[in-house]
């Protein structure tokens, strides 16, 4: 069991750049979340975060409070570690992936879980699905 978090952590890049809003407290809990596996994250909160989206390539309305550069890929939201250890995993050929909203329960959004988690992938401001959690 303990081989397989090794593994899982070993395939996420050291290093991510987090885009936020100053006020925003939550992004900086998703940050921590990413700190305790290992990676360093920069925050960056001086930016127009619709411009990042664009860059991104997060498809309209499937935003949320902030947006993650990370190796080659792009996370948007407070997508669960479980989901962004896959990704880093399987290397699918996208631009990244996503959960919109702020969903109680994910990392940084304090509460237990009250529905399924739809991860998506995005590419070119299309999205398709990824993973329920």
């Amino acid at each position: 069991m303990l081989l397989g978090a090794v593994s899982a952590q070993a395939a996420l890049p050291p290093e991510a750049t987090l885009y936020k809003n100053p006020q925003c407290g939550c992004c900086d809990a998703y940050a921590r979340h990413l700190e305790e596996l290992g990676v360093e994250v920069t925050i960056i909160d001086d930016v127009e975060l619709g411009d990042i989206k664009q860059q991104a390539g997060v498809p309209y309305g499937l935003g949320s409070c902030h947006t993650i550069e990370m190796g080659e890929y792009w996370i948007e939201g407070h997508v669960p570690m479980e989901a962004v250890q896959a990704l880093f995993e399987e290397q699918p050929d996208i631009d990244g992936i996503g959960l919109a909203g702020m969903p109680i329960g994910t990392p940084g959004m304090p509460g237990p879980q009250e529905s399924p988690y739809n991860v998506y992938t995005f590419t070119g401001q299309e999205d398709e699905p990824f993973m329920t959690l």
